[in-house]
Order: C-alpha cells, then sequence, then structure tokens
C-alpha cells in the first residue's frame, strides 16, 4: 500500500488511450466502492467490477465477437482474484495477444501470500515494484501491511477485510518496516507510548538532569 499502484494503473491507461489503443479497465473490493478504481490521490475512473463468476477470457471473447476491440487490460486489486483467475489472465496473455497489467498487493496482513497474487506472481512474464516508495513511520521502508481495529493493530481474523489509511476506530490499515509490524508498534502506539512518557516525566518530583552525574575529566587522581 501507498506505492502508487493504483495511480500508475490509472497513468497506464491513460498513456495506452492517448495511442489509440482500446483496453478493459477491471477492479475489486476498491475502497471508493464497486466497479471503481480510485487513488489516494483522488483520481478515479469506472472500472469492471470483478466478482467471483467473472471469466476475463469469456469477457475479451465476447467483446471481440462483437466487433470490440481489446488491445489490453488494467487489473487492479489483482490479490483479491482468484486463482482460476489468474490463469484465464495468463490465457488471455498467450492465446489472444492481449496484453495484461496487473496492479496488487502481495502478502496480507499476516504477512501471508495472497492465492491470487501467489499465482499471478507464478504466471507473470514481469514483476515490478512500484518506484514510489512506501514509508514506515519510523522513516524506513515499509513492507508489511498491517491491520488495525478501533486502532489496535491485529494479527488474527478473516483475510480479506476492506477497510482504508483513514478509517478511524473502524478497521484501518497502515505500511510498517519489518521490524514494527514484528513488534506490532504502528504511528499510534508509538504516539502513545510517547504521551506516556511525557507525562511520567512531568510526575517526576526532581530533575532529571539535575541528577545526572558530571562527565568524567581525563587526568591522575591523588590516592
Amino acid at each position: 500500500m501507498d506505492c502508487g499502484k493504483s495511480t500508475l494503473a490509472l497513468q497506464m491507461d491513460h498513456n495506452h488511450r492517448q495511442r489509440g489503443r482500446a483496453g478493459i479497465i477491471f477492479s475489486k473490493l476498491d475502497r471508493a466502492g464497486r466497479s471503481t478504481l480510485s487513488s489516494r490521490l483522488g483520481l478515479s475512473t469506472d472500472a469492471v467490477e470483478v466478482t467471483d463468476e467473472l471469466d476475463f477470457w469469456d469477457v475479451v471473447a465476447d467483446q471481440r465477437i462483437n466487433g470490440g476491440r481489446v488491445d489490453y487490460l488494467i487489473c487492479d486489486e489483482a490479490q483479491f482474484y482468484s486463482t482460476a483467475q489468474a490463469e484465464q489472465l495468463a490465457r488471455v496473455v498467450d492465446e489472444l495477444g492481449v496484453d495484461v497489467f496487473a496492479f496488487g498487493i502481495t502478502a496480507d496482513f499476516r504477512t501471508r501470500l495472497f492465492p491470487g497474487s501467489q499465482r499471478l506472481i507464478e504466471l507473470a512474464d514481469r514483476v515490478q515494484v512500484p518506484q514510489v516508495e512506501a514509508l514506515c513511520w519510523c522513516g524506513r521502508r515499509a513492507t508489511h501491511n498491517a491491520r488495525t481495529v478501533n486502532g489496535v493493530m491485529v494479527v488474527e481474523g478473516a483475510q480479506v477485510v476492506v477497510g482504508d489509511t483513514d478509517a478511524g476506530d473502524l478497521v484501518g490499515y497502515e505500511v510498517l518496516c519489518r521490524r514494527h509490524h514484528m513488534r506490532r508498534m504502528t504511528a499510534a502506539s508509538q504516539a502513545a507510548l510517547i504521551r506516556v512518557a511525557a507525562v511520567e516525566a512531568e510526575a517526576l518530583p526532581f530533575d532529571l538532569a539535575a541528577c545526572a552525574l558530571p562527565p568524567r575529566r581525563a587526568g591522575l587522581t591523588r590516592s
């Protein structure tokens, strides 16, 4: 998350259409609602909602049988696709000559691969990491997605639960480095620790700085 994959999907569709190519945009469980591809920058467009029953081969074949052109597919939130749908996309590439660009995250909040992502990686001609680097609250590169419920990080529950980074007291998500994901330390929990430390420091009846030992000085001492 937070690496600009949906923004890149929108940009790629724009670039191909500008060159006269015809494509279809797909998405599933987008944060903005059904039949939508949206980015956190506020950009969005209409999309075909990927249901469990949707067959990519049938969609492309029907379009062409009815005289329509399909040069490429933009597939966002591809981690939610089934393994069978990932195989359908590979067949569309190999047998129909359609370019497929799939965008998604690889692992869930438990650091387990999504089945759809795993199959796509196994079949892909090329796997690329977006150039925009997601950052943990500590400033390190974020590599893991954390789920929060009522502001508390959780590591158990259903694999697919739709939420957003600004969910407040509902189900939310946050990107973390591995260290802080393993420690279950989100930005909110870190801020809470800082507040507690500040309160405890104010409650002390003496000045810690005044109690500190003076620095040692080099030189000889008399016995």
